[in-house]
């Protein structure tokens, strides 16, 4: 009913009625004796009686009661001096004092509640004993059992509660660290997704959309002077065209890529060669070395892919005339070496990527490399060519890259 106090639930707004009820109950019974015994001053320990229920009545219907401890201990002040009053009156209302504990107990701060509740039993065992006109251990032991009884019912109450609010809040800080947890991991999906869709489409989708645009170059060369010529470059830029759509569709419906399906990665790598051969001015040779293993398919896509990107970087930008591509089984890894003769660079000053320049092929080789647990390295230098080497465990780790899940 305060600051302090436990907020109430329909269990606690019953034990209140229930508590409102035993007060106007002992009071009617007090008032009720009082006439039927036909007593001294009847009739004023039925106004008496009456006054002490209207001064409780009016309590809970003040809203300053309920919101400040000034207030409630001022509404009980008001209450004890009526009942002091009919206990004055008449014994019967000794036994009003059992619902006042509970009244102090729960509105006041302890050490105030518990000093009001020995207030009260002591003027209830007075007042008793006056009315007696003799005082005994009996006479105590009825209010001091019940003040005993209060506080413990009382405080065993606040410790449960309190208990109770203790995992109520450990309940909200887990949902609400589960749905963070939830967030965060739904946006790392997210993010994961966007770097594989990025890898995907920067290994298919531009490689393929670049090697398209290096051949209707190389048709508008030839155009005048050669036709024969140009019309060739023109029907591989059509077959280069229909792959990429082919890849297209493959990477909207997360399948394993074309040039692996019915194959081997060893048959997809031979084949990526002799296509790459046929389509630009370089000589791509394929090398199988090793005893052939089983590979999972996020090992053969990432080799398929990195491989794809090298061959990609040398028609663009090494000026070669010949590459050579090398598989390698070693046991518990797999190897995959791209060696060209072009022209080189430093990998020390590489350009960083950008959306209209590039840049990206390196940076998407070693993400994937990385979620596989293996490692790339590159060698090169400007006027000695460039040799690209890609290292696997035949064991991916526990979590592998989503791209791998046909």
């Amino acid at each position: 009913m305060n600051t302090a106090a436990p907020a109430l639930t329909p269990t606690t707004r019953a034990l209140a009625w229930c508590l409102h009820l035993l007060i106007i109950g002992l009071l009617a019974l007090a008032a009720g004796r009082a006439v039927t015994d036909d007593r001294l001053h009847a009739g004023l320990i039925v106004g008496v009686a009456a006054t002490c229920g209207l001064v409780y009545a009016v309590g809970p219907l003040l809203p300053g009661v309920g919101r400040s401890r000034r207030a409630a201990a001022l509404w009980l002040a008001a209450v004890g001096v009526v009942w002091l009053v009919l206990l004055a009156l008449s014994p019967d209302a000794v036994w009003v004092a059992f619902p006042l504990y509970f009244l102090q107990l729960h509105l006041l701060p302890r050490r105030a509640g518990l000093a009001a509740v020995a207030a009260t039993a002591a003027a209830a065992i007075a007042g008793f004993a006056a009315h007696q006109h003799s005082f005994s251990p009996a006479t105590a032991i009825g209010p001091a059992l019940g003040a005993a009884v209060a506080v413990a019912v009382v405080w065993g109450y606040q410790a449960l509660y309190r208990e109770s609010e203790h995992r109520r809040r450990l309940i909200e800080e887990l949902t609400t660290t589960r749905a963070d947890l939830a967030a965060a991991q739904h946006t790392a999906g997210v993010l994961a997704e966007r770097d594989r869709l990025a890898r995907e489409i920067h290994d298919t989708l531009a490689q393929g959309f670049s090697s398209i645009q290096l051949l209707l170059r190389a048709a508008e060369r030839a155009l005048p002077n050669a036709p024969e010529n140009a019309a060739r470059y023109v029907d591989q830029a059509r077959q280069a065209a229909v792959d990429n759509l082919a890849e297209a569709r493959r990477l909207v419906a997360a399948l394993t890529p074309p040039t692996l399906e019915g194959t081997t990665l060893a048959g997809a790598l031979e084949r990526l060669c002799t296509t790459t051969s046929n389509r630009h001015r370089l000589t791509a040779r394929f090398h199988l070395t090793g005893d052939l293993a089983p590979l999972a398919t996020a090992h053969e896509v990432a080799l398929l892919r990195i491989a794809q990107s090298a061959l990609a970087n040398t028609v663009r930008h090494a000026e070669a005339t010949t590459a050579e591509v090398t598989l390698s089984y070693l046991g518990d890894r797999i190897a995959l070496d791209v060696v060209d003769d072009g022209r080189g660079f430093d990998p020390a000053r590489l350009p960083a990527p950008d959306p209209e320049a590039g840049g990206f092929g390196l940076t998407a080789m070693r993400a994937r490399v990385q979620a596989l647990g293996g490692t790339l390295t590159v060698a090169s230098a400007p006027g000695h060519g460039t040799a690209l080497a890609v290292q696997l465990p035949l064991t991916p780790p526990a979590e592998t890259d989503p791209e791998a899940r046909p």
